[in-house]
C-alpha cells in the first residue's frame, strides 16, 4: 500500500500532488455555510488590510502636508484620518477573529469526521487487511496524519488564502499606482519561481517519508507494548529499547532532512521576493526625488510592498504545510480506498432466525491465506454438521481447524468449493446477518477496557441487567465477581489485565451465552482453566450447547469424548470421522493422539 504511492511521488509536480487534498472535499462540503462565512470574513479582513495603505496616503498628502503649512482645517483632517484608520483596525480585528474561529471550527470538524470515517472503514476490513499493515501504523495515521490535516485545514489553508488575496490585491494596487515599478518587480520574481518549485517537490517527498518513518515507530511501539509480559519475561527490555531508538532516530533524521529543505525553500522565497520588492521600492524613492510621485504615494507604495513581502513569506510557509498535508491526506485516503475482498452481496438473501441450531456444510472446500497463496491450508475439505449437533475438530497443529472457524465467520472467502449454512452459500448472506447467528469463545479471551458487565453485554448490547446476571451465573463468573468490591461493575483494566486468564475465559463464555446464537464455536474454550474450574465451566458450556449447533476445537481429547461426531483433520482434509469409541477402534490418527494424551 505504502510503496506504490511513494514510488509514484517523485514523478508528480507539486501542484498535481496537492490534488490529494481534493479528497477532503467530501468532508468539507457538508459545512458549506460555515466555509462561506469564513471566506466572507477573510475577504473583509483582506480588503481592510489593502485599504489601510490607501488611507495612509490620504493622511500624508491630504492631512500632514496641509497641517504642516499651519492650517487648522489640516489638523482637523489629520484627526479624521486617524479615526478612519482606527475604524479600519477595529474591522480588521473583528473580521480576523471571526475568520480564525470559523476556520478552527471547520478544521476540527473535518478532522473529526475524517478520523471517524477512517476508523469505521478500518473496522470493516477483513483480517487480510491487517496481514500487511500493522495496527500501530493505522493508529499513526489516525492521530499524527489527522493532526497534520487539522493544522492545514484549520490554520494553513486560511492563512494561505488570506495572504494570496493580499498578494494579488497588493500587486493590483501597486499596478494601478506605479505600473512601471510592478512590471519590473514581477519580472524579477518570476526568476525565483522555478527553483522554488523544484525545492517544493523535494519537501513534499520528504514529508511523506517522514510520516512513514513516524508510522514505523508507532507500529513498533504498539507491538511491544501489547507484549510487555513476554518482553520482560525474556529480559529483552534493553534490546527492544535499542530497536525503538534506531527507528526513532531514523524518523528524526528524515524529519530534520525535511525541515532543512523546507527552511531552504522559505529562505529562498522570502529573500528573493523581498529583495525584488526592495529594488522596486528603491525605484519609488528615486521617483519622489524626480518629482514623479508624491510623498503620500511613496508611503502607500512602501506599505503595499510590506504587505506583499509579508504575504509571500507566509505563502512560502503555507506551501510547505500544504505539501505535508497532501502527504498525510494520501496516507489516509489510501486507508479509505482499501476495499475488503469480503463484502455484502448486491442482492443478499436472509438467514431466518432459527431455534435448534444451523446445518453447516463444507463441500470440497480449498483455501489458502492471501498472504501465503502458495501454501494451501485446506484441500478439498468435505464435512456436514446437522442442525443441533455437537461436533469436535481435532488434529495436529496446522491441520486447518482454526481456519474452519474463520471461514464460518466469513473473515475470508473460500478459494474453491462451497461453504453453506442451512443450504445458503455464505457469500450470498449479509455479513451482519451471518455473524449475528454465530457466537464464539476464542482460545485467547478478548476483554475490553470497562467493567465485567460491559464485557458480557458486548455479546448483546440491548440485554438488561437480569439477563447479564443470568449469563454470568451460567458461566460461573459470579463466583469470583461476587468477591470483588463492585461485583459485575468492577473495572477490569486494559485488555482485562486485572483478571486472571481463567477469569477472562469465563467472561468470554458468559458473553457467548448471552448472545444466544444458533451456532456456537468453541476454540479451546477451557484451555486457560484449572481442573476444577474446567469441570464447572464445562457444565455451563453443556447447558449453552443445548439446542444449538456447536463446533468445538480441542487439543485435549478428554473434552470432546461426548461429542456427537468427531472430525479428525490432517493437512487440510478430513481423514477420520465418527464418535470417540469408533475412532479409537479404527486405530488411526485419532487413536494415536488419544494414546499419547491418555498415557501421559
Amino acid at each position: 500500500m505504502r510503496s506504490g504511492a511513494a514510488d509514484a511521488a517523485p514523478s508528480a509536480t507539486p501542484v498535481r500532488r496537492l490534488r490529494a487534498l481534493s479528497g477532503l472535499l467530501p468532508y468539507v462540503r457538508p459545512y458549506r455555510a460555515q466555509v462561506f462565512l469564513a471566506l466572507l470574513l477573510l475577504l473583509i479582513a483582506a480588503a481592510t488590510t489593502l485599504a489601510l495603505p490607501y488611507a495612509v496616503k490620504g493622511l500624508v498628502d491630504g492631512g500632514l502636508v496641509v497641517a504642516r503649512a499651519g492650517s487648522d482645517p489640516g489638523r482637523s483632517l489629520v484627526g479624521r484620518h486617524f479615526l478612519l484608520l482606527f475604524a479600519g483596525a477595529a474591522v480588521l480585528g473583528l473580521a480576523t477573529a471571526g475568520r480564525f474561529y470559523m476556520m478552527s471550527w471547520i478544521g476540527e470538524r473535518v478532522t473529526a469526521d475524517l478520523r471517524l470515517a477512517v476508523y469505521g472503514h478500518v473496522l470493516r476490513q477483513s483480517p487480510q487487511f491487517f496481514e500487511t499493515l500493522r495496527t500501530g501504523e493505522v493508529l499513526s495515521r489516525l492521530t499524527a496524519d489527522t493532526t497534520v490535516i487539522h493544522h492545514a485545514v484549520g490554520s494553513s489553508l486560511s492563512m494561505g488564502m488570506r495572504n494570496l488575496v493580499l498578494f494579488v490585491g497588493g500587486l493590483t494596487m501597486l499596478l494601478s499606482s506605479t505600473p512601471r515599478l510592478v512590471l519590473t518587480v514581477t519580472g524579477i520574481v518570476v526568476l525565483f519561481v522555478f527553483p522554488a518549485v523544484v525545492i517544493g517537490r523535494r519537501v513534499r517527498r520528504l514529508s511523506r517519508a517522514a510520516q512513514d518513518r513516524l508510522a514505523d515507530t508507532s507500529g513498533l511501539a504498539g507491538e511491544m507494548l501489547h507484549a510487555i509480559p513476554v518482553v520482560q519475561s525474556y529480559t529483552r527490555e534493553v534490546e527492544e529499547t535499542a530497536r525503538f531508538a534506531e527507528a526513532n532516530e531514523q524518523a528524526f533524521r528524515t524529519s530534520m532532512h525535511r525541515a532543512r529543505t523546507r527552511s531552504a525553500l522559505t529562505a529562498f522565497v522570502i529573500v528573493g521576493v523581498f529583495g525584488s520588492l526592495l529594488y522596486g521600492l528603491y525605484g519609488g524613492v528615486q521617483a519622489v526625488f524626480a518629482g514623479e510621485i508624491s510623498a503620500g504615494e511613496l508611503s502607500q507604495t512602501a506599505l503595499y510592498v510590506i504587505v506583499i513581502a509579508g504575504s509571500v513569506g507566509v505563502l512560502a510557509e503555507v506551501w510547505s504545510d500544504l505539501l505535508r498535508a497532501s502527504g498525510a491526506s494520501e496516507r489516509l485516503l489510501e486507508l479509505l480506498a482499501a476495499r475488503s475482498p469480503v463484502a455484502d452481496p448486491e442482492q443478499p438473501v436472509s438467514l431466518p432466525g432459527v431455534s435448534g441450531g444451523l446445518r453447516v456444510s463444507f463441500a470440497d472446500v480449498s483455501f489458502a491465506y492471501p498472504s501465503r497463496p502458495a501454501q494451501p491450508v485446506l484441500h478439498g475439505l468435505c464435512l456436514t454438521i446437522a442442525a443441533g449437533q455437537t461436533v469436535a475438530l481435532v488434529g495436529p497443529s496446522g491441520a486447518g481447524k482454526t481456519t474452519v472457524f474463520q471461514l464460518l465467520q466469513r473473515f475470508y472467502d473460500v478459494d474453491g468449493g462451497s461453504l453453506a449454512i442451512d443450504g445458503q452459500d455464505l457469500r450470498r448472506l449479509r455479513l451482519s446477518d451471518l455473524r449475528s447467528h454465530v457466537a464464539v469463545v476464542p482460545q485467547e479471551a478478548v476483554i475490553f477496557s470497562g467493567s465485567i458487565s460491559d464485557n458480557i453485554r458486548y455479546g448483546r448490547p440491548a440485554a438488561d441487567e437480569d439477563e447479564v446476571r443470568k449469563a454470568a451465573q451460567a458461566a460461573f463468573v459470579d463466583e469470583f465477581a461476587g468477591q470483588l468490591p463492585d461485583r459485575l461493575r468492577t473495572f477490569v483494566g486494559e485488555r482485562g489485565l486485572r483478571l486472571s486468564g481463567g477469569q477472562r475465559q469465563r467472561v468470554a463464555i458468559a458473553r457467548a451465552i448471552l448472545k444466544d446464537a444458533p451456532l456456537l464455536l468453541l476454540d479451546e474454550a477451557t484451555s486457560s482453566l484449572d481442573a476444577e474450574s474446567e469441570r464447572i465451566v464445562q457444565q455451563a458450556l453443556d447447558a449453552a450447547m443445548a439446542g444449538r449447533t456447536t463446533i468445538v476445537i480441542a487439543h485435549r481429547l478428554a473434552t470432546v469424548q461426548r461429542a456427537d461426531r468427531i472430525f479428525v483433520l490432517d493437512q487440510g482434509r478430513v481423514v477420520e470421522a465418527g464418535r470417540h469409541e469408533e475412532l479409537i477402534k479404527l486405530g488411526g490418527l485419532y487413536a494415536r493422539l488419544a494414546a499419547l494424551q491418555f498415557v501421559a
